[in-house]
């Protein structure tokens, strides 16, 4: 069985609550007795998870990453695929009332802290689902799961073969992709982010790819009046996601 690790008080605890079955082991901090970690370990008691305490020197050779003294060795999840977006666009499509999708499209964003940070900003934001592709993504790992806290268990994160195709094929089921370019002619102020809608998000720096760009709907700019001429993709991505909930809301 495929193993990994899951730290930090926020992420665990989100694990507990949310997929329990996946743990395999939990490890805590000799010596560490504060409020924090006892509501910890009353929330495992309560869902019969065994634990035990080790010493920090432990924890140190389990992760890369300030465990805050709790470390959660869980089996791999199996990623999520094409399929998985289909069946969840499927659900929405027949809800009543029906509920427009909202989901986030993450182009060769490959650092693991902006993607934890920006599933974190799409639970927030009420996304459905994020879609990165298989290449030239960062894993979902321990660190991008810390950052995220909770949201990596709690938003699908679904990895496609083919990034283009799959715009192309939300486009045919009714889904708005509107991309985040810096040449757009217009801010995310003025352009419609209602309805069935995808946000895409490229790398600092590069932004989206020419073939992902090409398949956007509309682009559509973050207005910047200062020195910097761009943002961070997590930063980036929050302003543009909430500015999307706020027209989505009217």
């Amino acid at each position: 069985m495929m193993q990994g690790t899951v730290f930090g008080l926020h992420a665990v605890e989100a694990l507990i609550q949310k997929e329990p079955d996946t743990v395999i082991a939990i490890h805590l901090q000799q010596g560490r007795d504060d409020q924090r970690l006892a509501k910890l370990v009353s929330l495992m008691e309560q869902k019969r998870i065994q634990f035990d305490y080790v010493p920090r020197k432990k924890l140190d050779t389990l992760v890369n990453g300030r465990h805050q003294g709790v470390v959660a060795v869980v089996s791999a999840a199996k990623e999520k695929d094409e399929g998985d977006l289909e069946d969840i666009l499927q659900v929405l499509s027949s809800s009543s009332p029906s509920i427009a999708p909202f989901l986030l499209i993450l182009d060769s964003v490959t650092d693991p802290h902006n993607l934890g940070a920006c599933l974190r900003s799409a639970d927030a934001a009420g996304v459905h689902a994020v879609i990165v592709p298989k290449d030239k993504s960062a894993p979902l790992n321990a660190v991008a799961k810390k950052v995220a806290c909770g949201a990596a268990e709690s938003v699908p994160l679904i990895r496609v073969t083919n990034l283009a195709r799959t715009m192309k094929w939300l486009q045919n089921f009714g889904v708005w992709i509107s991309g985040a370019a810096g040449e757009a002619e217009h801010t995310i102020y003025q352009s419609d982010l209602k309805g069935s809608m995808a946000l895409a998000m490229g790398a600092e720096g590069s932004g989206l790819r020419r073939l992902t760009r090409e398949h956007c709907d509309q682009l559509t700019k973050i207005p910047m009046v200062g020195s910097v001429s761009s943002l961070n993709v997590s930063v980036a991505t929050g302003i543009c996601l909430f500015e999307a909930q706020r027209q989505r809301l009217q």
